[in-house]
């Protein structure tokens, strides 16, 4: 059986987390494939709010298993907190979440290293949410890292010390002030895995998930963050620390290439960005206020503001490229609605050549946006729930969009909670026999 991906085509936050939870009635496993606790995955249900930082979004659909992949970083201190937040729902998580043993573990002095490395750098600081991801990664790469399955050794705490003295070190050298002490944190830590170890079952997932397909199962790959955002195709050096891209799915879930077929990309009708990095459609003023304002653009993870921006169809472009997406999903074209004339970047200009793909830098000193208008559309979409209703202005939007970047729009987003419509003809959206989700409010 096929595996299908969903991921996030900008700088992530783009509701990746509600389109998972549309769409996991169809599959049997969703598979989490990279990053760590520094995503924040939010699901609404009527006046619940849940926000999901390590476990995957189908773990409240109760027919679903849920894995933890290799690629993935756990913080079991977080993880322990994400558990325990879900016990007054009665997920039998010993039965539906599974972990890789091949997962790295975030250590407290991994966090205490991503805090001295952000500080020692100034103002040329990345813009970190300093949960030790960035140094975990290191460690995974650096071949010292400890993970999942050590748990099941008699030997891993003396890991953990070796590994523990030489962060400190390095630390040291640093010569920096940290507000995180060592002796506060890690007996949490310790508390925490304990709690790992009775309460998830740990597999070896790539053995897992190969039989899973073999006994006809479906799978749905989750990634976090977004694209733009991936350690080697983002905007370097402002990125994670992992390959967010569909590239990702297959090394941090060991299935083949040959076993993917759709490709799902979600992206807002606008961008935002969270921390530092390169951001050529930023607005400033009073519409970038209205949109922060209106879209609550706040970190589920962090709470940092999220600068916002318009659409960047270049960088989307490349996005659906790199990862061969098939079907798009635009979120919140609600939090348009009022503004008169919207814009999008249809080209750059980067060192004095007008290009359309995306440039190796998109620096400020390098790179320019060029934005094109478009009429905007004053309807309130939260209360459209038939693909008829929606204003020529939004659909006009949508085709430009489709046109340009050569992949069909196949669900829209107009808010948190969910509702379907179905289209059974083609449309000027260019959909046929396919459903289109209006998560409206």
């Amino acid at each position: 059986m096929a595996v299908d991906i969903i991921l996030g085509l900008q700088w992530g936050d783009e509701g990746k987390g509600k389109i998972v939870d549309a769409l996991t009635n169809q599959y049997d496993i969703i598979a989490r494939f990279q990053g760590g606790p520094n995503a924040g995955h939010t699901l609404i249900f009527g006046d619940i709010k849940h926000v999901l930082h390590t476990i995957p979004s189908g773990i409240f659909h109760k027919k679903s298993i849920n894995v933890v992949g290799n690629g993935v970083v756990v913080d079991p201190v977080i993880f322990m907190d994400e558990l325990k937040k879900l016990e007054k729902f009665d997920l039998k998580i010993e039965e539906r979440l599974f972990i890789s043993k091949k997962t790295h573990l975030i250590l407290p002095t991994h966090r205490m290293l991503d805090l001295a490395s952000e500080k020692s750098k100034g103002k040329l600081k990345i813009g970190s949410t300093l949960k030790g991801i960035g140094p975990t990664y290191m460690d995974k790469t650096g071949r010292n890292g400890i993970r999942v399955g050590d748990l099941e050794h008699k030997d891993w705490k003396k890991k953990y010390f070796d590994l523990k003295q030489k962060h400190v070190k390095l630390i040291k050298n640093m010569n920096v002030e940290l507000s995180l002490k060592i002796d506060e944190i890690e007996k949490l830590f310790f508390e925490s895995i304990e709690y790992l170890i009775s309460s998830v079952v740990f597999i070896d997932s790539e053995e897992f998930l190969y039989k899973s397909q073999k006994n006809g199962l479906k799978i749905l790959a989750e990634g976090a963050q977004g694209s733009l955002l991936d350690i080697d195709f983002g905007t370097y050096p402002y990125v994670t620390s992992s390959n967010t891209t569909a590239a990702g799915a297959c090394t941090g879930l060991g299935i083949s290439p040959k076993k993917i077929n759709e490709v799902y990309g979600v992206f807002k009708a606008y961008t935002t960005r969270v921390g530092s990095g390169p951001f050529p459609t930023e607005i400033f003023g009073e519409i970038g206020e209205k949109i922060s304002l209106v879209g609550k653009e706040f970190g589920s993870t962090t709470g940092r503001a999220r600068r916002c921006g318009w659409l960047d169809l270049v960088a989307l472009k490349y996005a659906i490229q790199i990862n061969g997406v098939t079907k798009l999903a635009m979120m919140k074209g609600d939090v348009m609605s009022g503004i008169n004339e919207i814009k999008l970047c249809s080209s750059y200009n980067y060192l004095d050549n007008k290009v359309d793909f995306m440039p190796y830098s998109l620096d400020k000193n390098h790179t320019e946006a060029n934005l094109i208008s478009m009429p905007g559309w004053d309807a309130d979409l939260s209360k459209i729930n038939k693909e008829e209703n929606l204003p020529p202005e939004f659909l006009d939007y949508i085709k430009f969009i489709e046109d340009k970047v050569g992949v069909p729009i196949a669900i829209i987003s107009v808010g948190p909670d969910l509702s379907l419509i179905h289209i059974s003809e083609p449309t000027r959206l260019g959909m046929i026999s396919y459903a289109v989700f209006c998560l409206k409010k």
